[in-house]
């Protein structure tokens, strides 16, 4: 789930008019109503709830080996994510009050030197931060991932750092929970994109000119 640096660094660089014109000219129109984006987006807001329940469960069972907090965004890397979270982000974005609306559209649509930052973040916070991706929600606990045909744990640094070992119910399966984005995901592009029309993942420097919802 996390994003491709190579590709959000490119399309960082790319000048912001261009960026509209090219995510318009792949992005076709939506035939979800209003009440069908809300049955599109329904498994992936019910994912939501899911995770929550569970990074909730376990900063409950260790409340002293977890030291993240409000301000601290030492995680917060993602540049791009897929269509149905960015149709999420898209309409919390308009929301938002009038003026921080504006003041984040601009904001993604300024030139940027850190491409190694969310875009989103604001003086080190998420004004989005209720409608976060799933990976955003998951920051700093422990994570068990699948690489070169092994299987490592990976975590923040900062957390966790009084045990010796970390216990089955403090760790989260990344791709357990990578299957359930996806199918998610692939229920949104069905009932709002069934011909195409989006790439695989959206970058979130291009939220400001994303045309869904309508």
């Amino acid at each position: 789930m996390r994003a491709r640096k190579g590709r959000s660094l490119q399309a960082a660089q790319v000048p912001a008019v261009q960026r509209r014109r090219q995510l318009r000219q792949t992005i076709v129109t939506a035939p979800c109503s209003a009440g069908g984006l809300e049955a599109a987006l329904a498994p992936y807001r019910a994912l939501l709830v899911q995770v929550d329940a569970l990074c909730e469960r376990i900063g409950a069972g260790f409340p002293a080996e977890i030291s993240c907090r409000a301000g601290c965004a030492a995680c917060c890397t993602l540049q791009g994510v897929l269509p149905v979270e960015a149709a999420s982000l898209a309409l919390a974005l308009r929301q938002l009050p009038e003026a921080a609306a504006a003041a984040l559209r601009r904001q993604l649509r300024a030139p940027t030197a850190d491409a190694a930052h969310c875009p989103l973040l604001t003086d080190d916070r998420c004004p989005l931060y209720a409608a976060r991706p799933v990976i955003c929600r998951t920051h700093g606990l422990p994570l068990l991932l699948e690489e070169n045909g092994g299987r490592r744990v990976d975590r923040c640094p900062l957390n966790f750092t009084g045990l010796d070992t970390l216990p089955g119910t403090a760790v989260i399966d990344l791709e357990r929970l990578n299957q359930a984005l996806v199918i998610a995901n692939r229920h949104f592009l069905a009932a709002c994109f069934p011909d195409g029309g989006l790439p695989d993942r959206i970058p979130l420097q291009r939220l400001a000119d994303f045309p869904f919802p309508p």
